[in-house]
């Protein structure tokens, strides 16, 4: 997975919500890996706690966790997930430290994001300008329906969807926002894909111990299951 990134010229972020574990985390930085991604502050903390320093919890910003959030963001680079334009008008200005934060897009998965098309996306933007904290990094998405996919085929054409639906966003906001990316992380979709090309990041999880699930759908051979 690694090789493929880099392959790419991809950032390989990974998730650690799988393993949620410092010991495996060290895994990773023995191959040179020093970003990562979480789904909660609390997680963040942990990681930050063990030696990492760059983190994007990747899981939509939660009222309750804004103190939590600007006491990690004055000790680490952090970025955090908006997911619809209310959410961000309520604590938006709430964010005390420089934050990097992305907008999620639903390319499909239909759990949390905004619709590519969203007229909230250009909203969220306008509203950002007004706090010079937060710093907008790209746009966000989790392809997890490919989870649920029949087959190989299948998964890839979620993936291809979802990648012209990303980068079409990225090159309608490229001009306004030259250093943004786009940002993309299912372990189906990132076993089966050939390579990683205009993805600017990629952020799967599952793969450190993948399952019967996704031999399944081919996206693991039944000897990488843990």
């Amino acid at each position: 997975m690694l090789h493929k990134a880099r392959k790419s010229n991809t950032i390989f972020r990974p998730h650690f919500k799988t393993h949620q574990s410092a010991a495996i985390g060290s895994w990773f930085k023995e191959y040179g890996i020093d970003k990562i991604t979480v789904s909660s502050i609390e997680m963040a903390t942990y990681f930050y706690q063990n030696g990492w320093n760059d983190i994007t919890i990747a899981f939509p910003v939660n009222p309750f966790e804004v103190p939590a959030i600007n006491k990690l963001s004055g000790d680490i680079k952090l970025n955090i997930l908006f997911s619809d334009l209310g959410a961000f008008q309520l604590l938006a200005p709430e964010i005390k430290n420089e934050t990097g934060f992305f907008i999620e897009i639903d390319n499909g998965y239909h759990r949390s994001g905004l619709d590519p098309s969203s007229p909230d996306i250009e909203k969220l933007l306008i509203l950002a300008q007004k706090n010079r904290n937060l710093v907008f990094k790209g746009f966000l998405s989790h392809e997890g329906n490919t989870y649920s996919a029949a087959s190989t085929k299948q998964v890839k054409a979620i993936h291809s969807q979802a990648k012209d639906n990303m980068l079409a966003l990225k090159s309608y906001h490229i001009t306004d926002y030259p250093d943004i990316i786009i940002s993309m992380g299912d372990t189906p979709a990132c076993s089966i894909v050939e390579n990683f090309e205009n993805i600017d990041e990629v952020r799967p999880g599952n793969f450190i111990f993948y399952d019967l699930m996704q031999l399944g759908i081919h996206s693991c051979k039944n000897e990488q299951i843990s």
